[in-house]
């Protein structure tokens, strides 16, 4: 894996996702959340990806897309990223309502397909939120989907994507607020040697980990950022962004992350976490 963009041989051999993650919208674009105005800070980002990226084979948006659970937030999302060509696949967060995504996001370009094929890739998407809950967790009738879907696809190089990393991102804070039950993921995942990525968000950065040849790769979000191994609450200085990834038809694949120059006014005592 690279994380500095490398261009392709043959564009037809490849295809470019888009991740994007913890917009935190509100139902009034006018709100702020730490300081930073979400909705202003997104419409840099999608700025930004109109003039490096204006034609991705899919975008993948992995969760905590609203910050108030609002139907409102879901309408300004589809508002801002409906003009957009490529398909969109989503999937909730701790701070999502998923009944309420599913009344707004439910229409071109967004689609609410859990499992799909784009190239020779598969990808499959996961629920880990629960609800009035921080912390994830994989229900077992997730996990029993997950384990059926790479049955059936194999062997399809694979992306899985959910909201909360299943691994410890050395952060005395946040490591407590990730997947509670990761160990049940390694035991699906691990013997499925198919599964290429694993792809996350939740904890506002870019984060990797290696575990048995998969890359558990998470983002950072597309408003403030969390300082990476914190021991207690702590923003970052660094600007919002997303992650671009270009999966080869080998199942080989390189990655790197995009940022924009927007930086909230630091408001520590307003955590909304």
């Amino acid at each position: 894996m690279s994380n500095t963009p490398m261009p392709m041989n043959d564009a037809h051999d490849s295809i470019t996702v888009l991740q994007l993650s913890d917009i935190h919208l509100f139902e009034s674009a006018e709100q702020d959340l730490l300081g930073l105005n979400t909705y202003q800070s997104l419409e840099t980002v999608l700025e930004k990806i109109q003039q490096q990226h204006p034609t991705p084979d899919l975008f993948l948006l992995t969760g905590d897309l609203a910050q108030d659970k609002s139907l409102g937030a879901y309408h300004l999302l589809y508002h801002k990223l409906s003009p957009l060509s490529s398909p969109i696949y989503w999937i909730p967060g701790n701070h999502d309502d998923p009944a309420a995504m599913l009344k707004v996001l439910n229409q071109d370009p967004f689609d609410k397909s859990r499992s799909f094929r784009q190239g020779n890739w598969q990808f499959i998407l996961l629920d880990s939120s629960v609800p009035n809950q921080v912390p994830g967790i994989l229900s077992d009738h997730e996990l029993n989907r997950l384990e059926q879907e790479l049955t059936a696809t194999a062997p399809a190089p694979t992306v899985v994507a959910l909201h909360h990393p299943p691994h410890s991102i050395s952060s005395d804070w946040l490591d407590p607020l990730c997947l509670q039950n990761r160990e049940d993921l390694w035991a699906v995942l691990d013997p499925h040697p198919q599964v290429k990525l694993v792809l996350c968000g939740h904890i506002h950065q870019d984060f990797c980990y290696e575990r048995q040849g998969v890359q558990y790769l998470s983002t950072p979000s597309t408003c403030v950022q969390f300082t990476p191994r914190s021991h207690s609450f702590a923003l970052d200085e660094r600007h919002p962004g997303y992650r671009v990834l270009q999966l080869e038809k080998s199942g080989q694949f390189k990655t790197w992350i995009e940022r924009v120059p927007v930086k909230p006014t630091m408001d520590l005592a307003a955590q909304g976490y």
